[in-house]
């Protein structure tokens, strides 16, 4: 009984251990984000006029963005900042899980995922980008030129603030799609050739993603739509590389790679 009791004890403590370490890198994730936050804070109101000039470049004249909340013009830009500060932490918070996570890998996974953590991030960046310097202007151009006669375009903080925000989160989820074709092929849920022969139904998918996404306008679902598609085709060119081995040949590698990682393993010891 006695021996039982010391052997749970002892399953235990690798998992308390994670625990512990999951905790403590979580808290370092926060940390960084709030000391983010607290030195963009000081240019809140810069950075909120900065997001704003997209649309402030195609108002009407005489016209101005508004607050119709008492608390959002104190609020509002504060939220930005901190939405920005996570936005900058997404190397750093992604690093973390890579740290905490890559002890567990055998070394061909951890080859196939670091890479693409690396081009995932570069890929949400790019997404932003391409919304804000592209999509933006030839967006609030059509839609401020569209206002009815008679009719004022002045657009509060608060609501446009979430607004590109949506924009920008779809733009960077949409921008993944190589990410998560090469993952697909990788885990063996499909082939490059059965993705090559749904190339139709992915064009049509990705005009009705950027429909449901952006605003009723065909200039900002044509500008999702079509790097979306665009950006299938990269993925299911880079997917060949990593298509996955028969069973028996993928199993022979882990196992391969095991006996190394315990060979180095009692070296170090």
């Amino acid at each position: 009984m006695s021996q039982n009791n010391f052997e749970e004890e002892a399953a235990e403590q690798p998992f308390i251990s994670h625990l512990i370490e999951l905790r403590n890198r979580l808290l370092r994730v926060v940390l960084f984000v709030l000391v983010i936050f607290g030195g963009l804070s000081f240019y809140a109101n810069d950075i909120y006029t900065i997001l704003a000039g997209p649309l402030m470049r195609y108002m009407p004249a005489n016209s101005s963005m508004i607050a119709i909340d008492v608390a959002s013009p104190f609020f509002t830009p504060f939220k930005l900042a901190l939405v920005l500060a996570a936005f900058i932490s997404v190397p750093f918070i992604l690093y973390q899980f890579w740290a905490f996570v890559a002890p567990g890998l055998y070394k061909r996974e951890r080859r196939m995922v670091l890479p693409l953590l690396i081009a995932s991030t570069f890929l949400f960046y790019l997404g932003v980008a391409f919304a804000y310097f592209v999509v933006f202007p030839l967006m609030f151009q059509f839609l401020t030129a569209a206002a009815p006669a008679g009719v004022t375009v002045m657009t509060d903080i608060t609501k446009y603030l979430d607004f590109v925000l949506t924009i920008f989160f779809a733009f960077g989820v949409c921008f993944e799609v190589p990410i998560f074709t090469i993952v697909m092929v990788w885990t063996g849920l499909t082939t490059p050739e059965s993705l090559a022969e749904k190339r139709p139904y992915v064009i049509v998918g990705a005009f009705i993603v950027g429909m449901v996404l952006t605003p009723p306008d065909a200039i900002s679902q044509t500008l999702l739509a079509i790097p979306m598609w665009m950006l299938f085709e990269v993925g299911l060119l880079f997917s060949r590389l990593f298509v996955r081995k028969p069973d028996d040949a993928y199993l022979d590698d882990i196992a391969l790679e095991a006996r190394m990682d315990a060979i180095e393993k009692q070296e170090d010891e």
